[in-house]
């Protein structure tokens, strides 16, 4: 097992860092120290220990029991913990905008249950309000209410802004001064950002709103899975407009956590996660990173540890978790991180921690 200091030693050494790029940050280890204390201090264990949380939700909702609603079910992320949920007995409703693919997760999730009547399918789309009230008295009339809300839907988009309006070659620190954006490539700015907006914010905004009702009036313990991103919380060169929209969303929802203390919200922030989400970009734009298939994030791993999430009542979860000190250090050293994000120094990391957790 490495330890932090390690750990960032062999980030340094992985990406050829000179001392002088680093932050003392990185290198005291009293520092180190002091901040791994700190995020002991807010863990939702340790808090439980000392009587400042209560007990675990499976003391509530055995998982035999629970209702489990998924937004974005058909593939990725949301179909993987389908299937997750589907193995320990959940009683679980598979939402997707695609008919074939929404059956074929609902046969799986049967097969892998066991039992009778535990698993839904619906054809709809979460931006969409009539589908959403349509699910919702669905699971109404066929369960009596709901635990637990997934919101795993989204689009990807992978182009620097300028570059979807048609200004090439303004982006980086040696623009060109004689591209300017035209009528047309600001029109098309705008009509990618719409669809961004409309697949990750409008659409948790909807689910959000239809949902959360229902999680209180019928669950002894509700609870709310928001998977959102790592890019939503550290920026990333060409996710101009999916970070953006990524971190709506999850402002949306940690503020909708405070509105509604009595639902455990869990917001859950993965690097690249293997599949491909990224072909199917509102702004089609061209994948520039390694293959996620193969240095991703495992979506079974990633579906594991949502759930681990979950029943823990944990707020805020980055996977791997060191993205979290990344998270904390861009509001220390912001000039560090942003200079490592642009040489996608992070990736590079990203591909030595998913190694190491093999």
């Amino acid at each position: 097992m490495l330890t932090l200091h390690q750990v960032l030693a062999r980030f340094a050494n992985s990406v050829s860092l000179s001392s002088s790029h680093l932050h003392p940050l990185f290198t005291n280890k009293r520092t180190i120290l002091t901040g791994l204390i700190s995020l002991l201090l807010l863990s939702p264990k340790f808090l439980r220990l000392l009587g400042l949380t209560g007990p675990r939700r499976l003391s509530y909702i055995p998982p035999g029991r629970e209702r489990v609603l998924i937004l974005g079910a058909s593939s990725g992320i949301g179909k993987s913990l389908a299937e997750h949920y589907s193995k320990r007995g959940a009683y679980v409703c598979v939402i997707g905008r695609r008919a074939v693919l929404v059956d074929e997760v609902v046969q799986e999730c049967r097969g892998l249950s066991g039992k009778e009547g535990r698993t839904l399918g619906v054809t709809a789309d979460f931006t969409q309000v009539d589908d959403m009230v349509r699910v919702r008295n669905i699971i109404r009339e066929e369960w009596g209410g709901l635990d637990t809300l997934v919101v795993a839907a989204g689009v990807s988009a992978l182009q620097p802004l300028m570059d979807v309006a048609g200004a090439h070659g303004i982006t980086g620190r040696n623009p060109s001064e004689s591209v300017q954006s035209t009528t047309e490539g600001i029109q098309c700015a705008k009509d990618v950002a719409d669809a961004a907006t409309k697949g990750n914010y409008v659409g948790p905004l909807v689910a959000a709103v239809t949902f959360i009702p229902l999680l209180q009036a019928t669950s002894p313990s509700p609870s709310v899975l928001l998977i959102s991103s790592l890019a939503s919380v550290i920026p990333a060169p060409t996710r101009t407009l999916y970070a953006s929209t990524k971190a709506a969303a999850l402002v949306l929802y940690q503020a909708l956590s405070i509105e509604h203390p009595r639902i455990r919200f869990t917001h859950f922030m993965p690097s690249t996660v293997e599949g491909d989400f990224r072909a199917s970009a509102v702004d089609a734009g061209p994948v520039r990173e390694q293959d996620p298939n193969r240095h991703g994030l495992k979506r079974a791993d990633v579906a594991r540890r949502c759930i681990r999430a979950v029943d823990e009542g944990e707020r805020t979860v980055f996977m791997p978790w060191t993205m979290g000190l990344a998270h904390l250090a861009y509001w220390i050293i912001p000039g560090v991180i942003e200079w490592a994000a642009r040489r996608n120094i992070f990736r590079l990391f990203l591909l030595t921690q998913n190694v190491l957790e093999d």
